[in-house]
């Protein structure tokens, strides 16, 4: 039974496909419990990680106390009031008019990659290296470099021009302008330092040769590309070994390995406006199938469903709900597993501020619709049983046969992560789609306007904002 159900919802093939990538082949077949093993790839520089847990995954059944959806054993970060800064790293070390030559060309080529030469001042590192070696060459070669290194590391578009980005890129902390100045002067390879900050992601190198060939007149064309290069370098220079991503516009998510799409998966993703899903990089913390879900007070209360619900027992319960009065007066309303329950049969937590997750979802029709952008936030995703049971077996270590039975048992069942498991919520409007075609894709929330504006602008100096200061909105309602 359990066999058919597997095959029946595709997961013979997926296993398959997922240990010719080079998944461990226990993590699939073998009914013994499993060693958990890290799924991201040694992080350089930085020392490599604490080794996981060597014990099996242990599975949470749910508790008394009926579980809101999105409570998990770590406290969800606060939302921020003020974005997140670091000091600016702007060294003045001595350059040798070879390396200042070298620094020259590099600014002379950068618009390979869609950046724009005349920001780093090529003009004035001629004039300081006319007057050779000396503290005007020093100066100027060391503000250049850094200038042009923060740009390929972080991304040349400010804060303020990144609408809803709440992605936290670390290669700050792996590589800063300090430490790369002093490897590029040391080793005698400026060219090399900098050739190396960008992405890893094949995406980058696919937009790069578009750039090339798309000819200076289409002037549209080419700023829309230079976007969605700059959007590569928002994001880590390493998504990891194993990933989720997810193209908001494309209202697609990609299982990854490698960089490689193993399966993907339509989506439905936030309505535009206010409910319109954020950029977020996060971590899957667990997988739970048959999950509840706690009705927020908006629906409780300013729909009337707590009163409604609480006055029609039998009604409440035909429905799929729990309803409790507390003792200010106000209800906690809780929705049952079950096939009808707003987040369907398997939800994916990634704790996050915005109470941001991917989840089933009974309206299955949408996914046949060609733009699918009607949720509240989270991101709904087709065939999600299936995601949810490889995740648990690539991340936690169960058999296909313990996650097919987790799901059949239609009780609420919370299995933890024992390995790091990377979802990236991006949103780029030229990319690869899941077809292997460059494509282009609608901005549906407007995020390349400003972005194109930036671009049409001079450089604007990095103050050390990592995040956008927009308000986080908290939206936890996937109806």
């Amino acid at each position: 039974m359990v066999n058919r159900v597997i095959m029946g919802l595709g997961l013979g093939v997926g296993m398959a496909t997922l240990a010719a990538a080079g998944l461990p082949g226990t993590a699939f077949a073998a009914k013994q419990q499993h060693q958990p093993v890290s799924i991201l790839p040694e992080p350089t520089p930085q020392p490599s990680p604490a080794a996981q847990p060597s014990s099996a995954p242990q599975i949470q059944p749910a508790p008394v106390a009926t579980p809101s959806p999105t409570a998990t054993p770590t406290p969800t970060p606060p939302a921020p009031t003020t974005p997140m800064v670091l000091p600016i790293d702007e060294p003045v070390m001595a350059w040798t008019m070879d390396d200042a030559k070298a620094l020259l060309g590099v600014i002379e080529k950068i618009g390979a990659d869609g950046l724009i030469p005349a920001d780093y001042q090529p003009e004035k590192l001629r004039t300081a290296m006319l007057a050779g070696p000396g503290a005007e060459l020093d100066a100027q070669a060391s503000r250049a470099f850094a200038w042009l290194a923060e740009d390929m590391r972080d991304g040349r578009t400010r804060m303020q021009s990144r609408l809803q980005w709440y992605v936290v890129d670390k290669d700050v902390e792996t590589n800063s302008i300090t430490g790369l100045m002093t490897a590029a002067l040391a080793n005698h390879d400026v060219a090399g330092t900098i050739a190396g900050l960008a992405p890893t992601h094949p995406d980058y190198e696919a937009l790069k040769a578009l750039y090339a060939a798309t000819p200076k007149a289409n002037k549209a064309a080419r700023a829309l590309i230079q976007v969605n290069l700059d959007r590569w370098r928002w994001l880590p220079r390493e998504m990891g070994k194993y990933y989720l991503l997810t193209n908001l516009p494309e209202f697609q998510l990609r299982l990854t390995v490698d960089n490689s799409i193993i399966r993907s998966y339509r989506t439905v993703v936030g309505k535009p406006g206010k409910t319109a899903t954020p950029n977020l990089a996060e971590t899957v913390e667990a997988v739970v199938f048959n999950p509840t879900w706690t009705v927020p007070q908006s629906i409780v209360v300013g729909e009337g469903l707590g009163a409604r619900l609480a006055g029609n027992p039998r009604q409440a319960a035909r429905e799929g709900y729990k309803v409790t009065k507390n003792k200010d007066g106000t209800y906690l309303v809780v929705q049952q597993p079950g096939d009808n329950n707003s987040l369907g049969r398997m939800k994916i937590d990634m704790p996050n501020p915005h109470a941001i997750y991917l989840h089933d979802t009974p309206s299955k029709a949408l996914f046949n619709t060609p733009v699918r952008a009607y949720s509240h936030g989270c991101v709904r995703t087709e065939r999600a049983v299936e995601l949810g049971m490889t995740m648990a077996i690539l991340g936690a270590g169960l058999t296909p046969e313990q996650a097919v039975q987790y799901n059949l048992s239609g009780k609420y069942t919370k299995v933890p992560m024992t390995k790091t498991f990377p979802v990236y919520l991006t949103y780029f409007t030229m990319a690869t789609g899941i077809d292997g075609k460059m494509g282009k894709f609608a901005d549906i929330y407007g995020r390349d306007v400003p972005v194109l504006a930036s671009f049409a602008k001079p450089r604007e100096a990095w103050n050390g904002q990592r995040i956008t200061s927009e308000k986080v909105i908290k939206l936890d309602n996937p109806l």
